[in-house]
């Protein structure tokens, strides 16, 4: 019963079917000895299973080895699958064979069982067993489902799929938040964001792309939401209008990912308790003005001209959701000085937007610009050497289409959607200013 792996898994714990015989695959999930009759939960990727093994229906053999297993052992079971309305699904397995794949230490570093509440750094330094929890797992199952959803929907909207570099000669936005290393005889950075080079794919006549981007930004903050390293699907398109066309293409995505969520991952959903409330489009606008009177009007200290920080972000989604019972909406019209160089602009008024979402930004864009005099002048009026951006701006120089996109950031968007408490438990090894490991 113990040694060679001999028996293979059919099927997951969620495809059982009355009459069938089954082989399943897992963790001892939890294990119940009732006298005459013996239960192991057996917990796979799907859910959980119930073995009964009744004294009268099992050979002896298999009813003495339920009691040596141990809680998050790893075992095989072949047997019947038998209807029984107290099991999980109303079905059980009767063992036929059992076979012990792998064993476990008994002193466990948490509790998979979720009987014993852990910490979030307890649960980060063991991650690999807190993903076993059911409720973790639904976290990353939905996770997945988001970068599905996006793939088809920017797919449908003739979008290419593009991997940029993660060494970059400097940095994106600028500022202090860079990680820089050493790369051969030179000094480089770890890219803040695709921007550079997706702007620069706009030269090329692939005039939607989009990346699964990593970032990389020197995070000094220590709070619920920031990261040394996150994940953001980025988009950059050519030959648009104005930066309405951009904001039409994140509000239709972000919609498709709700609703995919909403429909193919029911049971993680019900799992986690959440409800997904799906918007309709186009989303809410709310301009930096109306923003900054909302807030005043709420008792914000806030004055024209300053970026919205964290609190006064958190306190416009509350007045948003009161006031329109909105939970996504764009915040429009910014002050250029709060924007990047590449931003274009009216006047003084940034042709740019940030998606909010329960008071917390999941994704900021625009237009850009497309002349190469005005971005020169930009990049100096920030501070920046232009030297620094060559090769970036050689582009610009043999013809650049008028573009814009956006960077919608995962990590954010699945806090925000399954009311996380922390970022850090919607990333499987978050990295931050205090954690490098595991």
């Amino acid at each position: 019963m113990c040694g060679v792996i001999m028996l293979k898994r059919t099927c997951y714990s969620d495809k059982l079917k009355e009459g069938e015989e089954v082989v399943l695959s897992g963790w001892v999930h939890e294990r119940r000895d009732l006298g005459g009759i013996k239960f192991i939960l057996l917990r796979d990727r799907e859910g959980i299973a119930q073995i009964t093994a009744p004294k009268k229906k099992v050979s002896e053999e298999i009813f003495k080895l339920i009691d040596s297993l141990g809680r998050e052992w790893i075992i095989s079971v072949k047997g019947n699958v038998k209807s029984s309305p107290q099991a999980p699904n109303g079905l059980e397995v009767i063992p036929q064979e059992i076979e012990i794949i792998s064993t476990a230490e008994p002193s466990l570093p948490l509790d998979p069982s979720e009987k014993v509440d852990a910490d979030i750094d307890t649960r980060l330094d063991n991650r690999f067993m807190d993903i076993r929890k059911p409720k973790v797992t639904a976290i990353f199952k939905i996770r997945s489902e988001i970068l599905r959803a996006a793939r088809e929907y920017l797919l449908s909207q003739a979008f290419v799929e593009i991997q940029t570099p993660k060494i970059t000669a400097s940095g994106t936005e600028g500022g202090t938040e860079l990680f820089p290393i050493s790369y051969f005889e030179r000094e480089a950075f770890l890219a803040q964001s695709p921007q550079l080079y997706k702007q620069t794919m706009m030269a090329t006549g692939m005039d939607r792309v989009f990346e699964m981007a990593h970032y990389f930004r020197a995070e000094e903050s220590n709070t619920r939401r920031h990261l040394s390293e996150s994940d953001a699907i980025d988009i950059e398109m050519s030959f648009i209008e104005n930066e309405e066309d951009v904001i039409y293409i994140l509000e239709n995505l972000v919609s498709h990912i709700l609703n995919c969520v909403n429909k193919n991952k029911k049971n993680e959903l019900s799992l986690l308790g959440i409800e997904v409330n799906i918007p309709s489009t186009p989303f809410r606008r709310v301009n930096y003005d109306q923003a900054i009177t909302l807030l005043q009007e709420g008792g914000f200290n806030v004055r024209y001209g300053e970026d919205l920080g964290t609190e006064t972000e958190k306190a416009l989604g509350n007045i948003v959701k009161e006031k329109y019972g909105d939970d996504l909406y764009f915040l429009t019209k910014y002050p250029l000085s709060t924007k990047p160089f590449y931003t274009n602009f009216d006047g003084e008024i940034a042709r740019a937007f940030d998606l909010d979402y329960k008071g917390v930004e999941i994704s900021s864009g625009g237009q850009r610009i497309h002349n190469v005099d005005v971005l020169k002048t930009r990049i100096k009026e920030k501070g920046l050497p232009v030297t620094s951006f060559e090769a970036y701006l050689k582009p610009f120089r043999f013809g650049m289409p008028p573009h814009g996109g956006f960077g919608l950031g995962i990590d954010r968007l699945l806090m925000q959607m399954l009311n996380l408490e922390n970022i850090r438990e919607g990333v499987l090894f978050p990295h931050d200013r205090r954690r490098l490991e595991p």
